[in-house]
């Protein structure tokens, strides 16, 4: 039979044992993202796989705040992040710091993203645009290449929130967790 498993039964960890675990070597950097519910969406989704951190830029809103709370559900304080004013100032900073950075995005030498292998030696970034304009053409200049999920409908986007769960899961889905 296929009963449901209880909350308690899901052997979650603590915010306070998530917070020293190994993670993902995954960052993702939102461009000026006006949905403060697809912010909380993405939190939680980065909860979820156990990824290194979040940069929040410009227009996107940041925690504290109502709306982020909502589909977050508390895991805002298990993910670290943190704020910039621009998405350029955060690309500089994690350039610095070795990352390698892709822009989740449709372009002309994009990678679809069923061919991109994850290596988890490296600290990889996924920078995902605002819902209307996506990711700005000057920061998309900036990154190391684009990626694009396949789509083979007539619309041809996907929700932000949506759109970044697919490639983390991607990302994460060989990496092994420490038990």
């Amino acid at each position: 039979m296929n009963i449901k498993i209880k909350n308690e039964e899901l052997d979650r960890l603590s915010t306070e044992d998530f917070k020293v675990s190994l993670k993902a070597p995954v960052h993702i950097i939102l461009d000026n993202v006006r949905s403060a519910q697809n912010v909380g969406s993405i939190f939680r989704t980065m909860d979820a796989f156990r990824c290194a951190k979040l940069h929040i830029c410009g227009i996107s809103a940041k925690p504290p705040h109502r709306e982020i709370n909502k589909t977050a559900l508390g895991s805002t304080e298990s993910i670290d992040w943190t704020y910039y004013n621009t998405t350029k100032e955060a690309l500089e900073k994690l350039r610095e710091e070795g990352v390698v950075i892709w822009a989740i995005e449709q372009t002309r030498n994009a990678l679809m993203l069923d061919d991109f292998k994850m290596d988890y030696s490296l600290e990889t970034a996924f920078i995902f645009g605002n819902e209307v304009e996506g990711v700005q053409q000057e920061i998309v200049d900036l990154a190391d290449g684009s990626i694009e999920i396949p789509q083979h409908g007539s619309k041809h986007s996907l929700n932000i929130a949506v759109c970044a769960g697919i490639v983390i899961w991607h990302a994460v889905n060989s990496f092994e967790y420490e038990i």
